[in-house]
């Protein structure tokens, strides 16, 4: 794409129609950029790129994303929310917010897809430079609109003249552009058009971005590019196996056709595997089935579901239905499993009760564990042992799971000692191994322990 000028100014008919242009505006072949920036190309699988995919690149602003205060959500929603309407994310660059460097990466961006989607800095404060960065690039001017300008006054019940002007500033909106509804915050979104192409900007905050991309942009879309409704998909979601494992299973059984795209996501020992077509027809349905019973024939041990649910939901539901609760006693992970247990829908059903403490010796205090029956517990599998028994009890619950505290070792894997209490009484002890930090590997940890329950929970 290339935003088009005349005499350095982007050539616009009025006011309420897009901006034209007359000649391109020269992109250098290599751009020079003093910032710090991440340039991640998405990942094609081992798939060819589905035919009649659109290219987008994605912009992503914000100086606390390059100091490491918080990671890009951004690129990994839009991705999964756009891939199957047909777009291909071609890259996505992650800038500091200056007027320069914003600039810069447009015009990466703008040669690499005709679409290209800007994240952040739309608000009031001093750092939210996005929108005056895009009317320099570009060359359109912004002005106030006047809906836009009658929301802000609803929202803060003020007259527009008492608006501050970092406030009212939120009101502008491209020249000859359109803007996007945010029923979420005050910073719409804008929109510029191209004959090439376009850019949008959306607001950093997740809680305003996520639904603004699905009520706002994917219609937008639609209407401008003629987006596609999503094909047929499915998503198989593994735990306890490594992604190379899975990827020379595929390769072994030769069963995912070329017009599949395949797109994995792995974190934290589990790794999700989407198998997507461009269209959705009974035939293509077919074929992912296929797919989904031959990956179960042979690696079933290690999925533990499909879809979008979560391995924690797949447990409380496997214990709601079977009219069996949960209780956590955390020692080790710092209560990491029971945030993750928690966020899940079946929690209020199936979670019954959790206690963390930073030792075992306090945990069995918090737990009334006689002091005579807890120094009878000489090893740490003895004392997990009866912290779930403890937990079991104190909460009422037919299954428990205890998790002790590290046992660090000089030149070592460290150990984790933890218990698994069934509903007949009986207690599975097991020692998980990991290295480096332990603030590093909780989450791994975590989900080690999820599925050794799962696999005891399939018994």
């Amino acid at each position: 794409m290339y935003i088009s000028r005349t005499n350095g100014t982007a050539n616009t008919h009025s006011t309420s129609k897009p901006a034209t242009a007359c000649t391109a505006y020269a992109v250098p072949k290599a751009i020079h950029v003093h910032l710090w920036w991440a340039l991640i190309f998405a990942a094609t699988g081992y798939a060819q790129t589905p035919p009649q995919q659109i290219r987008y690149t994605i912009v992503v602003t914000g100086s606390e994303l390059l100091n490491g205060v918080y990671a890009d959500q951004h690129t990994y929603f839009l991705t999964r929310t756009l891939r199957p309407l047909g777009w291909r994310c071609a890259g996505s660059i992650s800038v500091d917010d200056r007027p320069e460097d914003i600039k810069q990466a447009l015009r990466f961006a703008t040669e690499k897809a005709p679409l290209v989607i800007v994240t952040g800095g739309l608000g009031p404060t001093d750092t939210d430079i996005t929108r005056t960065a895009l009317a320099d690039f570009s060359g359109v001017a912004l002005r106030e609109h006047t809906d836009v300008l009658h929301e802000l006054e609803r929202r803060f019940k003020t007259p527009r003249a008492d608006l501050r002007d970092n406030l009212r500033r939120q009101a502008q909106v491209p020249t000859g552009g359109s803007y996007l509804v945010n029923h979420f915050g005050t910073a719409v979104g804008l929109v510029y058009e191209f004959p090439e192409g376009t850019i949008v900007a959306l607001p950093g905050p997740p809680r305003e971005l996520r639904p603004m991309v699905r009520n706002e942009l994917i219609p937008y879309l639609n209407r401008r590019f003629g987006t596609r409704t999503p094909g047929a998909a499915l998503t198989l979601r593994f735990v306890g196996i490594g992604q190379s494992r899975i990827n020379q299973t595929l390769k072994d059984l030769a069963i995912v056709p070329h017009e599949v795209a395949v797109t994995t996501q792995f974190a934290h020992g589990r790794v999700d595997y989407t198998f997507s077509f461009s269209e959705d027809k009974p035939a293509q349905r077919k074929q992912l089935e296929a797919i989904q019973r031959d990956l179960r024939e042979r690696l079933g041990d290690y999925i533990y579901g499909s879809g979008s649910k979560s391995l924690e939901s797949r447990i409380l539901a496997r214990l709601a239905s079977l009219k069996q609760t949960l209780a956590i006693a955390e020692v080790g992970t710092a209560g990491e499993l029971v945030r993750g247990l928690s966020r899940s829908a079946d929690a209020p059903e199936s979670l019954a009760g959790a206690y963390i403490a930073p030792t075992d010796h306090r945990l069995g205090q918090i737990l009334n564990i006689a002091p005579t029956q807890w120094q009878r517990a000489l090893t740490r599998t003895e004392k997990v042992q009866q912290l779930a028994h403890a937990v079991s009890a104190a909460c009422n619950s037919t299954w428990a799971v205890s998790v002790g505290e590290v046992q660090r070792k000089d030149a070592a894997p460290s150990e984790l000692a933890i218990a698994i209490r069934t509903p007949d009484g009986q207690v599975d002890t097991h020692t998980l191994r990991f290295t480096g930090s332990l603030t590093s590997s909780q989450a791994r940890l975590s989900t080690s322990i999820l599925d050794l329950l799962r696999k005891r929970l399939r018994q």
